[in-house]
């Protein structure tokens, strides 16, 4: 497997995601083409469904399929002049601009999602959250959990267009601009309180609570982007 590719990525969903993005990246699975079942991809790599579908969640957070319910996962890698547009897109979008894209988006993403989320998908972001709530002192792990948890958010809001949104705004994430800066923000203390409030969304969001999952992720996003124009101290912890 090309290094770099698999360096992107630790844990038995990642490799595997590694693994399938490798065989887009290359060709074999084509712009458009039906990747297989759930179930055949867990044996023909050794893993469980489990595994597929959160590596399958990976995929689509990198703008690589598109999952439709009740149809499966579908490769979306973009021919060069899209990919490049793309590229520029997250080239000329500074953190504070992601932002508040953010804050126009995800607040109406956490109300649908609060009625639409099945218990398989609150499920699926429990799993996240808990693993965020494990990486206080890995900046890189809570990275990588944190864009999982608010992608299936975006796609327990059961609205295409905006789960494509979503992936837009994840891969601006992963420009060198915010690499260049989350070592200043993501102290421990901060981790520690980001968590708190992706667990109060998640409960809101569990509970049916519109109204409520709206307030705690404006409550979210807000300190995120306070955090831009003055990162939190990392002093004592």
């Amino acid at each position: 497997m090309n290094s770099l590719v698999a360096a992107e990525y630790s844990g038995a969903p990642a490799k595997l995601s590694a693994r399938l993005k490798e065989r887009i990246l290359r060709g074999d699975y084509r712009d458009g083409e039906r990747l297989p079942a759930e179930r055949q991809l867990a044996a023909e790599h050794g893993v469980s469904r489990g595994t597929v579908r959160e590596a399958l969640r990976l995929l689509e957070q990198d703008a690589l399929l598109s999952r439709r319910r009740g149809s499966g996962s579908y490769v979306t890698y973009p021919a060069a002049d899209e990919s490049a547009e793309r590229d520029d897109v997250a080239e000329i979008t500074s953190p504070l601009q992601l932002l508040e894209v953010r804050l126009a988006l995800e607040p109406q993403m956490v109300r649908l999602a609060a009625r639409n989320m099945t218990a398989r998908d609150i499920a699926g972001m429990e799993e996240a959250l808990v693993e965020m709530e494990s990486a206080e002192r890995d900046e890189e792990k809570f990275s990588q959990w944190d864009k999982v948890f608010h992608l299936a958010i975006a796609e327990g809001t059961r609205n295409p267009l905006m789960i494509t949104m979503y992936g837009q705004i994840n891969h601006v994430r992963t420009h060198d601009r915010w690499e260049s800066i989350k070592g200043a923000i993501l102290t421990p203390p901060r981790i520690r309180q980001y968590n708190a409030h992706h667990r109060n969304v998640f409960d809101a969001i569990r509970l049916r609570d519109p109204e409520s999952a709206v307030a705690c992720m404006n409550t979210h996003l807000e300190l995120a982007q306070q955090d831009l124009l003055v990162p939190p101290s990392s002093g004592g912890d």
